[in-house]
């Protein structure tokens, strides 16, 4: 049984590209190793930069001139041209000085409360035992601005947004988002993180900036704000332990919400990275999110399979837009989009059938109800992974994977939110108490009204993203096969097909478009080659037992690899 969601993509986004051999990986010796007992840097130290340090202090970012990413940056130091860490010296370390609190108050990190005790006293016994990388060759591969990845095959693309003027369309990539101009005919800048995963791509209401969610598997969750105009990056937020997902601006472009694996749908300020909302009412992942029109309330989406509105004033859950009833959504649901003049959502999931929702109950909530429901559109085969609507509200288009295939459907409707009079008597009593009559009225409503425009299907692979040009003409879709598609929003035909990514010139293959694709799997790759003391001995898989009995099930897998000098990797 091929179960096909969105967390997997995702992980094929990542092992795609390390498997092609997409790094030009370091050269790296064999590292010194720290003997028993001792801090480890990479273990225990490490995490804690990059939990609190790194979103400032990177390639990226790197304020007061200061890298942390890099050891040996970390030991030089910065612009103040003292050494960082002196090896077994602590007095003599800046570092130490500028994290040590005085009077409950610290430098650094800076505008945050001071590192604890414990945090405090593992960097300083660490460099009081000699300050010693035990970094494994296998983690040092490292990407920046100025050495950006290198691609043989095009990765999976996870999410593309189009700027609110039109010329450009960001896209995810590997440790990086790309913006092309909105033809392709070009890729104009390369946004570099310390992220490998990239879960999301919103530009801001005013196109100033770009929101990204993503992180680094089981590790560290980010999210990141860049200045479009200036390339440059003016936030990274560290947040859980885990990647992130489903970026969305307020109206106003002050606050972004996202969506997080500890169940957790999280808002903060874009200028600060201060949280201002925390839900956690979801009882498994949240996968995406929106804001209201007014930007009063908050709305998330997963895979507990529930859409979830939050008041954000007082950071109260206040309704499950979608029915509660068993049976009524089939599955999670993987994408939210806002329609753009009304309090509407336009939803899709495991179930493939996009839907339209109201976020503001008109009736009393019952037993058996699905009230919010304004339309339900025509079916996709297989699970829907993204949604949009125009800017002007009155086209949508969905797509979807299933079975090593893709599908995109874009449909024009001009649906009103609000409910006559008389479904709204209809759909205030319990199902079982309509009469046949009135089942058909509210059917006849949900489902009138929708023109599928346009179909068609992705043989190379499943689709996982989708956006509309702002004026509406265009749509741009992407997926498994790593390629960007410009479809005509009124008649679907494909008008451009071009790489989301740039391609080494050693991996360009001399055949036609259609070959390209297929041949994914008989390029020969690179062989990528662990050192001899990080060879895997074991592997481990969790959870150990499974048990799926109904097509609409889910499950997610971790598979760690305990390698021969005892460092886990995780191979999932």
């Amino acid at each position: 049984m091929i179960v096909q969601n969105m967390w997997r993509v995702a992980f094929a986004l990542f092992l795609s590209c390390h498997l092609a051999g997409l790094a030009a990986a370091e050269e790296t010796a064999k590292t010194k190793k720290a003997s028993p007992g001792d801090v480890s840097y990479f273990k225990q130290v490490r995490p804690i930069f990059q939990a609190h340090c790194q979103g400032c202090h990177q390639p990226a970012k790197s304020n007061g001139e200061y890298d942390m990413t890099s050891f040996a940056k970390l030991v030089a130091g910065g612009e103040s041209g003292e050494a960082a860490v002196v090896p077994k010296k602590t007095a003599d370390s800046y570092l130490v000085s500028l994290i040590t609190p005085e009077d409950g108050e610290s430098e650094m990190p800076k505008g945050k409360d001071p590192l604890s005790k414990v945090e405090i006293e593992l960097i300083t016994s660490w460099i009081a035992q000699g300050a010693i990388d035990d970094t494994p060759a296998s983690a040092q591969v490292k990407y920046d601005m100025q050495h950006p990845p290198v691609y043989q095959i095009p990765p999976v693309v996870t999410s593309i947004d189009f700027s609110p003027d039109g010329k450009l369309l960001a896209v995810s990539g590997f440790y990086e988002v790309l913006l092309h101009k909105a033809d392709g005919s070009e890729i104009v800048a390369r946004l570099v993180g310390m992220s490998a995963r990239i879960e999301s791509v919103r530009f801001s209401p005013d196109g100033k900036f770009l929101a990204v969610t993503g992180g680094l598997p089981a590790r560290r969750g980010e999210v990141q704000v860049w200045d479009v105009a200036k390339k440059e990056l003016v936030l990274s937020h560290n947040v859980t332990y885990d990647t992130v997902y489903g970026a969305s601006w307020s109206a106003d472009g002050k606050l972004i919400a996202f969506a997080c694996t500890d169940n957790s749908v999280r808002a903060i300020e874009a200028a600060t990275g201060k949280e201002v909302l925390y839900l956690g009412s979801h009882n498994d992942w949240p996968l995406n999110t929106a804001f209201s029109l007014k930007g009063t309330h908050v709305i998330s989406v997963g895979l507990d399979r529930t859409a979830k509105l939050t008041e954000m004033a007082t950071q109260r859950f206040i309704d499950n837009i979608t029915s509660i009833t068993p049976g009524a959504l089939k599955g999670g649901i993987s994408t939210v989009e806002r329609h753009p003049e009304a309090d509407a959502i336009f939803i899709g999931g495991t179930d493939g059938i996009p839907k339209l929702y109201r976020i503001f109950r008109e009736t009393k909530r019952v037993i058996g109800d699905d009230a919010n429901l304004i339309q339900k559109f025509p079916a996709l085969q297989g699970r829907i992974f993204d949604v949009a609507i125009s800017a002007d509200g009155k086209k949508y288009v969905a797509v979807s994977s299933y079975n090593k295939t893709g599908q995109i459907n874009i449909y024009a409707s001009d649906v009103k939110a609000k409910l006559p009079a008389e479904l709204t008597k209809i759909v205030s009593k319990r199902s079982y108490q309509r009469t046949a009559e009135e089942s058909k009225k509210l059917l006849e409503f949900q489902t009138k009204g929708v023109k599928l425009v346009a179909e068609a299907r992705i043989e190379t692979g499943g689709l996982y993203a989708v956006a509309f040009r702002p004026d509406g003409k265009v749509v741009a879709t992407a997926g498994f096969d790593g390629r960007i598609r410009l479809i005509n929003a009124e008649n679907g035909n494909i008008d451009k097909i071009f790489s989301s990514v740039p391609i080494s010139e050693k991996s360009q293959q001399k055949k036609s478009d259609k070959t390209e694709v297929i041949a994914r799997a008989e390029i020969t790759l690179e062989k990528e080659e662990l050192h001899a003391d990080e060879k895997p001995i074991s592997l481990k898989v969790f959870p150990s037992n499974l048990k799926i009995d109904h097509r609409y099930d889910t499950a997610q897998f971790l598979v760690t690899a305990k390698l021969a000098s005892g460092n886990l990797l995780d191979v999932t």
